[in-house]
């Protein structure tokens, strides 16, 4: 059986971290995890999974330089920057709007990257990326690489951001199906495992075959105590970073 001790420090790293106006970013991710978005932008930095998942994607849509990597990862002071400047040159109401707070800003994780569709002039707070050809096909194509559209239209009173067609966030593969399938946003997704599964009522999402398998844990629980699952069965555990821990198991439970 694979053993793993819960720590507190499991309940802040992870995809799934939840980074809003409300959940500050606890903690900078280590600078030996980022590596460029894609080749051509060697100071465009993402977390590495979700960096070679970018990739994939571009690639499997034939995006041939038609799309444009505009941000990804920004150390906090660059945040800083971006806000206090927005806020003299477009005024609060604006700022509020598209650019988030600096410590509530999902770029800070290294998980959210900003895209363009290729033009001469690109806009740095709101890129151009139309749900029409090439950056429509990768919209759709993005869940299955584990990236969803983070802040959609209709979603501004739960996400707290306006809608922002531009912006992608990896969240990991099957959560991204999820998440898109029923149109939820992660807020969303993490109240339905929060209040829907346990460990003795996992949710099962299954394709091709495969079941994974689901479950919220709330980590004032479960800090200190052991989970344990079959060595032939993959997991994965990350943190919520508002309270809780999702576990993801392909192919079967855990004891």
């Amino acid at each position: 059986m694979s053993r793993k001790k819960i720590t507190h420090e499991d309940g802040f790293q992870g995809t799934l971290l939840l980074i809003s106006p409300e959940h500050a970013l606890d903690r900078q991710p280590e600078r030996r995890s980022l590596v460029p978005a894609v080749e051509n932008c060697p100071d465009i930095l993402l977390e590495r999974t979700a960096a070679r998942m970018l990739k994939q994607t571009l690639s499997e849509v034939g995006a041939g330089g038609r799309i444009a990597v505009v941000s990804g990862y920004r150390p906090h002071q660059e945040q800083v920057d971006i806000w206090e400047d927005t806020l003299q040159k477009e005024g609060e109401t604006f700022t509020r709007t598209y650019v988030a707070k600096p410590g509530h800003s999902e770029h800070e994780s290294g998980l959210a990257i900003d895209l363009a569709e290729q033009r001469e002039s690109i806009d740095f707070i709101c890129p151009a990326f139309p749900r029409t050809g090439i950056c429509q096909r990768f919209r759709r194509a993005a869940p299955f690489r584990g990236f969803v559209e983070r802040y959609p239209a209709g979603k501004e009173r739960v996400t707290g951001i306006g809608a922002e067609p531009w912006h992608f966030r990896y969240v990991g593969y099957p959560h991204s199906m999820i998440m898109t399938r029923d149109g939820m946003v992660l807020e969303e997704y993490l109240q339905f495992l929060k209040t829907e599964t346990s460990p003795d009522r996992p949710y099962c999402y299954e394709e091709d075959g495969v079941r994974i398998h689901i479950c919220y844990l709330p980590l004032d629980e479960w800090e200190g105590r052991e989970l344990t699952w079959p060595d032939t069965f993959p997991a994965l555990l990350s943190g919520t970073n508002e309270g809780g821990l999702v576990l993801t198991c392909w192919g079967g439970w855990y004891a």
